[in-house]
C-alpha cells in the first residue's frame, strides 16, 4: 500500500486513492431530491473512507424572462431534510447556480464551496459511516435538474478510540 501524505493521526490506509462517481435528478422541478452513495466501508474493521477532494457540476438553471431561477447541490456525511452549507458541520462541500433577472435581463451567477480550497490541505472530511449523501433543489425552474457528483478519497482503518470517536460525532452531527 502507498502511504499517503498527511494521513491523519490513528488512521492507516487500506487502498490507493480512488475517485466515486454518482448522479442524482430531482424527482419533480423544484422539489428537493435526496440520494445516497454507499461506500461498503467494513465496520467490523474500523474502516473510514478520507476524503481528499470533491466536483459538484449542476444541471444550468432555466433561463426564463423576468424570474430568478437557481439550481442547488450539496454533499453531506449524514441524511438531510434540507440542502446544506459549508456552515453545517456535515456538509463537505455545496454549488450553486443562479441566474437573477430584472425586467427581461438576466445575469448568471455559480458559486462553489469545497472544490478548490484555497491552501493545501491533506483532507477535507473523513466518512465513518456507510454512506454519503447528494442534496439537489431548483428553484423557478421548468424542468427538473440534477448534479453529478465526484468524491476523491481513500479507504483507511482507525484504531479502536478513533473510529468510535469519528462515528459518534457524524452521527452527533446530523
Amino acid at each position: 500500500m502507498p502511504i499517503i501524505i498527511g494521513m491523519p493521526k490513528g488512521l492507516k490506509d487500506t487502498s490507493s486513492v480512488v475517485a466515486i462517481s454518482a448522479g442524482l435528478v430531482e424527482t419533480a422541478a423544484n422539489t428537493f431530491t435526496q440520494g445516497s452513495v454507499d461506500l461498503n466501508l467494513d465496520p467490523l474493521s474500523n474502516e473510514v473512507f478520507v476524503v481528499l477532494a470533491i466536483d459538484i457540476n449542476l444541471t444550468p438553471p432555466d433561463a426564463i424572462a423576468s424570474t430568478a431561477t437557481n439550481v442547488k447541490g450539496s454533499i453531506s456525511t449524514t441524511s438531510r431534510t434540507t440542502l446544506g452549507t459549508i456552515a453545517n458541520s456535515n456538509v463537505l462541500a455545496e454549488s450553486a447556480l443562479d441566474i437573477k433577472t430584472w425586467d427581461e435581463s438576466g445575469v448568471s451567477f455559480t458559486r462553489l464551496a469545497g472544490e478548490s480550497p484555497t491552501a493545501f490541505l491533506d483532507y477535507i472530511g473523513i466518512i465513518a459511516t456507510n454512506d454519503f449523501f447528494i442534496q439537489l433543489q431548483g428553484t423557478n425552474n421548468a424542468v427538473a435538474k440534477n448534479a453529478n457528483v465526484r468524491v476523491w478519497g481513500y479507504r483507511a482503518r482507525a484504531d479502536a478510540t478513533v473510529y468510535a470517536a469519528l462515528v459518534q460525532s457524524e452521527v452527533l452531527s446530523s
